[in-house]
């Protein structure tokens, strides 16, 4: 176009210099808009999948379209799809359900795995139209070795969102590690070519051996050692593996939206010097997308990719402030900062217990308030361009539940509850 407005716009009345000028500028654009056109896309999620109350949210500030990219193409961020045969193991959970939504949305052939598929509404939901539901129990070892998982030829990469809910030793080795493995070397004997984890971001700690690192860590890390000796055992290089390591959801920093509505502080964990953690969270729909990247994407093969969001990184004091902000509060923001000592206090006196008496549920509470602690101290936080990825910020998410409401999640909301949740989701939106 910039080609043809030279020859159609450009005066015939002109001194030969002048003309020569223009004629070298419209060239040197044409050529710029050619190499842009072509040049790599940036790692944003461009049409990011919704998931639930997202569907609004990513619509205004996602993308669209969808499939393109295969074998022999540079692989898109948010659009390639090879066309091959995807199987989603744990696809009941959060992420879990965004993957599946993606996988389809891509053009991707799609099966979901999941314990049940006769619970209720599952047949129904929305996230799980276009795939393929399949029932099994991933923690039957032997029914997955059997085949009785993945037939030989049925599959080609598979996306792990398996995870231990509680993070006691006892059900992350169950679920993080030996489930996870089980379907791992399903996958390989069924022969795909790759295996996509998601694990997390805080498995660095286990591998540093942090006297402070928890139980669900050490699984999740040796897992990942075992997918390494998996791609490396056959020496052909026909099987291989991806670790995505996410920071945090926006779900793990959105739990006090309604008690902070509703008048009360927002509370954080005071590290002492007015210091306390920050992290930059990554969307659901986002981490969604840079799972199903790794079917084409080959550059983290085999690795570990350390994941966040697109934002620089916000403190819980910032986080509180921002929340504050976003409903619309009026002074100053509500921040209640409680020593970080408090946790030792707990966790010790819970664990005092456990051992005199033996007792495993009080083994499993200290282990609960090791995790609580850890996430109040620990920065959860990349800080290097190669690992943001998205579009979604954490301020328009909050904006968006601010005006939408969110979903309960028992796991993530220690400050709220589902009655106030339920409350304030039918207020905004039917006030909408």
């Amino acid at each position: 176009l910039l080609v043809l407005a030279h020859f159609l716009f450009l005066p015939r009345r002109t001194n030969r210099k002048a003309t020569t000028m223009v004629r070298l500028l419209l060239l040197c654009a044409a050529a710029a808009t050619t190499v842009a056109a072509f040049s790599p896309s940036p790692r944003l999620s461009r049409p990011a999948t919704s998931l639930n109350i997202f569907d609004k949210f990513m619509a205004q500030f996602g993308g669209g379209g969808g499939g393109g990219g295969g074998f022999g193409a540079a692989p898109v961020p948010g659009e390639s799809c090879t066309g091959e045969k995807i199987a989603v193991v744990g696809s009941t959970g959060y992420i879990g359900k965004a993957v599946v939504r993606e996988s389809v949305r891509r053009g991707y052939p799609t099966s979901a795995v999941m314990r049940d598929v006769s619970k209720k509404g599952i047949s129904e939901e929305e996230k799980f139209k276009g795939a393929e539901l399949k029932e099994f129990d991933v923690t039957d070892r032997e029914a997955c070795l059997n085949g009785g998982l993945f037939e030989p030829g049925s599959v080609d990469v598979v996306v792990s969102c398996l995870a231990s809910r509680t993070g006691s030793k006892k059900d992350s080795y169950a679920i993080d590690y030996q489930a996870t493995l089980n379907v791992a070397e399903a996958a390989k004997a069924a022969g795909a070519r790759r295996f996509i984890l998601l694990s997390a971001y805080c498995v660095k700690s286990a591998e540093r051996n942090d006297p402070y690192a928890l139980q669900f860590q050490y699984a999740k890390m040796e897992l990942e050692g075992k997918l390494r000796e998996l791609s490396g055992a056959d020496g052909g290089g026909k099987f291989d593996h991806v670790a995505v390591r996410p920071t945090a959801f926006f779900k793990s920093v959105s739990g006090q939206l309604e008690v902070v509505n509703g008048g009360s502080p927002f509370v954080y964990f005071d590290l002492g010097g007015g210091r306390n953690a920050r992290c930059n969270p990554i969307s659901e729909p986002d981490l969604a997308a840079a799972l199903i990247d790794q079917v084409a994407d080959d550059s983290h093969k085999n690795a570990v990719w350390n994941l966040g969001g697109p934002d620089e990184g916000f403190s819980m004091s910032e986080q509180g402030a921002m929340i504050h902000d976003v409903l619309k509060k009026e002074g100053e923001p509500k921040l209640l900062a409680v020593p970080i000592g408090i946790f030792d206090v707990i966790i010790d006196g819970l664990q005092w217990v456990a051992t005199t008496f033996k007792s495993e549920k009080f083994e499993d509470a200290a282990e609960f308030g090791r995790i609580g602690k850890y996430y109040a101290v620990e920065d959860m936080l990349t800080t290097d361009p190669d690992e943001k990825y998205g579009r979604a910020t954490l301020r328009e998410h909050y904006s968006y539940i601010a005006e939408n409401g969110q979903e309960y999640d028992p796991y993530t909301t220690v400050f709220g509850s589902a009655d106030k949740k339920a409350e304030f989701q039918k207020e905004k939106v039917g006030s909408s």
